[in-house]
């Protein structure tokens, strides 16, 4: 079983990404083991905070590295990512030369009450994904209209069609960390 760091942009705290987020954890076992990586108590990126690091920080940085892959479960703001999303990214790429994300195999999904369900701000987040050194799953894409009632009460997709899409994203996601991992095992060994 593979162990995904799963970074939420939303901070709130009925947010329907989170909601989608517990939902994919369920339906991913025992394939994935999700770990919801705590965000919304790192403080604004500052390098002059380098010197006495934020125990936050220490944290984030520890949470992405112990991992096998990482999750972004990205609401949409003003068509971009949410500053808190940010916040965690520019974290976790320093200080210079400790990048917590290289090389680690990524997805991102999104969920929302509109039609386009977070593509803007996932196509952001697949523009960012390159400079940070992930190694990003492309397809399948997971945009994800929430309506009333599609995840219930217990976070369990309750349409079968839709579960059955989303296990299949969760099959095939678990399968990318696999051929990452080995390819990354290879490399290790000739060099």
């Amino acid at each position: 079983m593979y162990t995904v760091a799963v970074i939420v942009g939303s901070l709130r705290r009925d947010s329907i990404n989170r909601k989608f987020a517990k939902a994919l954890a369920r339906l991913a076992q025992p394939k994935l083991r999700f770990n919801f990586v705590e965000i919304g108590d790192l403080p604004l990126y500052n390098d002059d905070l380098w010197q006495t690091p934020p125990a936050s920080v220490l944290r984030l940085k520890r949470d992405i590295e112990s991992a096998d892959a990482v999750l972004f479960v990205t609401p949409e703001y003003n068509r971009s990512i949410t500053p808190a999303l940010k916040n965690a990214l520019d974290w976790g790429t320093r200080p210079w030369g400790k990048n917590s994300w290289a090389g680690k195999p990524a997805a991102i999904v999104g969920a929302s009450p509109g039609q386009i369900g977070t593509a803007a701000a996932q196509a952001e987040l697949r523009s960012i994904a390159p400079v940070l050194d992930l190694i990003l799953m492309v397809q399948p894409e997971v945009y994800f209209t929430m309506k009333p009632g599609l995840i219930d009460e217990n976070e369990v997709i309750a349409d079968g069609t839709t579960r059955e899409f989303l296990e299949g994203w969760a099959d095939r996601f678990a399968a990318f960390i696999g051929r990452v991992s080995e390819r990354d095992e290879r490399e290790r060994r000739v060099a």
